[in-house]
């Protein structure tokens, strides 16, 4: 059931949020035009992507994904979101 009054405001979640120097989240599009490289760079740097996804998931996240899982990285598919982020930092879905 969806609430069209829903307003989430990323940015002001980020802001309240405590991360190290250097730290954040990024938005982004998940749509193969991104290199892979850079995706797993930033997860790297200890940041989480919160990706849009626009075509086929399997097929835009197959060389993605075991890149983030072979570095003990985490991914959630939530809607249309493909929700990335480094090993020390968990992605609870107990609320799903």
């Amino acid at each position: 059931m969806s609430n069209p009054d829903f307003d989430l405001d990323l940015q002001s979640a980020e802001q309240e949020m405590d991360f190290s120097d250097g730290e954040r989240i990024l938005l982004g599009v998940l749509d193969g035009t991104t290199p892979i490289e850079e995706r797993v760079e930033a997860i790297d740097h200890g940041n989480v992507l919160v990706l849009a996804i626009e075509g086929d998931l399997n097929e835009l996240a197959s060389d993605l994904a075991p890149a983030v899982k072979k570095r003990g990285g985490n991914l959630v598919h939530f809607r249309k979101f493909l929700i990335i982020s480094p090993p020390d930092f968990e992605i609870d879905t107990s609320e799903l």
